[in-house]
């Protein structure tokens, strides 16, 4: 027996989270700022604390993240409406990225292993600089590439 059209419809999965895109590319300045930062004085404490700042953003949703809370309550008030929203997905897999090679950054420096936190940071650093600089967030596209692959896997599957 089909099911009513409620019944399904209280189960279809939620529509992801759709967010202002100068938001992210805000929070890429801040990011930026503080990768810099860490390369000049080395601090694995500094890195650290960027890392707690992309778990956050990774783990919780960008609203939850210090600097989603900084653009929402500073900046956004001050422009006009965004042209359109994107779904968060895709920054929100970025942050999970950042916070990859901000954690290993940081066990780098703190551990002694200079070259791996210098690494691991310039890493991080060239990606947060090309959202900030052009738009272009790298782990975004990175996201994309995977969500593709996985789609024509999943076709390939099928078609058997």
């Amino acid at each position: 027996m089909p099911r009513p059209a409620s019944a399904s419809a209280a189960t279809a999965p939620a529509p992801a989270p759709r967010v202002d895109p100068r938001g992210p590319r805000f929070a890429a300045v801040l990011t930026t700022l503080v990768l810099l930062a860490v390369l000049a004085t080395g601090s694995g404490a500094l890195l650290a604390a960027q890392a707690a700042v992309f778990a956050l953003g990774a783990g919780l949703g960008l609203r939850f993240s210090p600097y989603g809370w900084l653009f929402r309550t500073l900046v956004r008030p001050r422009l006009g409406p965004p042209a359109e929203l994107e779904d968060e997905r895709p920054p929100r897999f970025a942050q999970a990225v950042g916070l990859a090679f901000a954690a290993v950054g940081a066990v780098g420096y703190l551990s002694g292993t200079g070259w791996l936190g210098l690494a691991a940071t310039a890493a991080a650093l060239a990606a947060a600089f090309l959202n900030a600089a052009f738009g272009y967030c790298l782990g975004c596209e990175v996201y994309l590439l995977a969500v593709r692959g996985r789609a024509r896997v999943g076709q390939g599957v099928t078609a058997r």
